[in-house]
């Protein structure tokens, strides 16, 4: 078989290796559009700040790792995909037949209609490229605006602060990370960041960007900020999509696949932030653009294009975030969803909350901002659909006893 992967980020690594365990003898082509070795996106923070090289981003840390498992890596740009035909067109206008196709091309970052974002000194921090010239530009001393406080925003926003710049952050939104967090745990966060020294101005919005000379002059709706050395744009990120125009493959925001992880068209599977795939919570098809999912859906998409039937059983949306050494985390439906019911412990002097959500007797969400121990047990009790009894009427009282209620119903107790 000859199996074609576009994109070599996690989701395209472990779906390469995978099917390489299962086929010894299948001819493996993995595809990236960047100058570089593949690479994982959420260490580029830890190359920002020093902690590790350039090398360390790879994915593999080997450099005959590909060449070992007979996998081909190529760095080509795929322009179109001809599923009749079973044929990519690249940009160079060159082509690549395909017996199996996996669609694993990730996310691009949003560009908002700001005046200005194509000005020197504006990036986003997305690629290896973009963290290189983000690192020479954000010293120490250096006032960076970072546009967007939602979670990748808040990562680099980690990563300014420790490199010592002055930061202010701008977000639209009346919290920080809103697509994670309610009011409570985002302006938490938020009240947080201000006291180690960040500028946060949340109901905020760049309007325009210009250059003076000396820097970037950052206009806002309201308020004023001093000239910028650096703006870092955190604004979101959409699917990579726009290349399956024309080619009979249904999408949405993203790629609509199967439990098998397999699009309309045979053999053309999707992973990763390009797949809109089954979220557990929920039962929808949504884009879930976290790692963890990634690499679940590149594993069981190349079973399945191996021809182990594996069935996609669902992804759990969770979220979990270090800023400046607060941890806050989301799971599930950690919103609440119809005819659920919210418990919720608030401790906002400390930095300490915990929201449950339930539906009937199940536990059905959660987002915690300074309780990191419970983590783990949050996302089991969700993932598991347990039922947890009368322990739903115990945590709607004390929401911090979930440790109980964990080891009693996951552990066989009767208490």
């Amino acid at each position: 078989m000859n199996y074609v992967i576009i994109g070599a980020g996690p989701a395209g690594v472990v779906a390469a290796e995978t099917l390489r365990k299962h086929d010894a003898k299948g001819s493996i082509t993995l595809i990236g559009d960047e100058g570089e070795p593949p690479y994982s996106r959420m260490a580029l923070p830890y190359y920002l700040i020093d902690k590790i090289s350039e090398q360390g981003t790879y994915l593999r840390q080997t450099a005959d790792h590909y060449d070992n498992l007979k996998i081909k890596y190529r760095q080509a740009h795929v322009n179109s995909v001809d599923t009749k035909a079973k044929t990519l067109v690249f940009g160079d206008g060159k082509t690549l037949k395909y017996g199996k196709l996996l669609l694993a091309t990730g996310a691009h970052p949003i560009r908002p209609p700001v005046t200005g974002l194509d000005l020197p000194g504006v990036h986003t921090c997305w690629t290896l490229e973009d963290a290189r010239k983000i690192h020479q530009l954000a010293q120490s001393g250096a006032h960076v605006v970072l546009m967007g406080a939602g979670f990748i925003g808040s990562i680099v926003l980690e990563a300014l602060v420790m490199k010592g710049v002055s930061l202010s952050v701008v977000e639209m939104e009346d919290r920080m990370v809103p697509r994670m967090m309610d009011d409570i745990a985002g302006n938490m966060l938020k009240n947080w960041c201000k006291s180690k020294g960040v500028r946060v101005l949340t109901g905020t919005r760049i309007t325009e960007l210009s250059d003076t000379g000396k820097g970037l002059k950052v206009g806002l709706n309201k308020g004023k900020l001093p000239v910028a050395q650096l703006v870092v744009v955190a604004a979101g990120v959409q699917s990579n999509i726009g290349f399956l125009k024309g080619s009979g493959i249904k999408t949405d925001v993203g790629v609509l696949v199967d439990d098998r992880l397999q699009s309309n068209v045979e053999d053309v599977y999707a992973a990763g932030d390009v797949a809109q795939a089954k979220d557990l919570s929920t039962g929808e098809r949504n884009v879930l653009a976290i790692q963890p999912a990634a690499v679940e859906h590149g594993r069981l998409a190349a079973m399945n294009m191996a021809g182990l039937d594996t069935r996609h059983r669902g992804s759990l949306p969770m979220n979990i975030l270090d800023t400046l050494g607060l941890i806050s985390s989301s799971f599930g439906q950690w919103m609440g969803t119809k005819g659920s019911e919210t418990a919720k412990m608030v401790d906002k002097k400390n930095y300490r909350y915990l929201r449950l959500e339930f539906l009937g007797d199940r536990l059905i969400g959660a987002q915690s901002v300074g309780m990191s121990d419970h983590l783990g047990m949050l996302r089991g009790l969700i993932q598991s659909e347990t039922s947890l009894g009368p322990w739903k009427q115990t945590l709607m009282a004390s929401p911090s006893r979930i440790a109980e209620a964990y080891v009693a119903k996951m552990h066989g107790s009767l208490g």
